[in-house]
């Protein structure tokens, strides 16, 4: 019995280290072009597939914020999977192919993004 109660007590602080020194989930904005909910959709869901784990993106602002796990994926990994959807990122930008392959109304203006200021 009692190396029952040490083998539970064992395991329940081996499962409470584990969780306690788990990797913090870093939150971002990127600056991203698109125009409507087509774009919406086509980025968050580039984002997501490149290991965020939350990803909004605000048709007025063009801000995206992502929340990611810093062990499975970073900013330039969501960055690129979002200009090969065709959409210019502040840091990376969609091939011309790319670009053109996104319907009519998603084909924003190209110009050059700057980064959202920091608070």
């Amino acid at each position: 019995m009692k190396s029952l109660k040490l083998f539970i007590v064992l395991f329940v602080s081996l499962f409470a280290f584990q969780f306690s020194f788990g990797q913090a989930s870093q939150t971002e904005t990127i600056t991203v072009n698109g125009n409507c909910g087509m774009c919406k959709k086509n980025i968050e869901k580039s984002a997501i597939d490149a290991g965020a784990t939350v990803a909004t993106w605000d048709k007025k602002t063009k801000f995206l914020t992502v929340s990611y796990d810093p062990g499975v994926s970073n900013s330039e990994k969501i960055q690129t999977a979002i200009a090969q959807a065709g959409y210019d990122t502040q840091d990376v930008k969609a091939s011309d192919s790319a670009y053109f392959k996104l319907e009519e109304c998603c084909q924003y203006e190209r110009k050059q993004l700057r980064a959202p200021k920091k608070n």
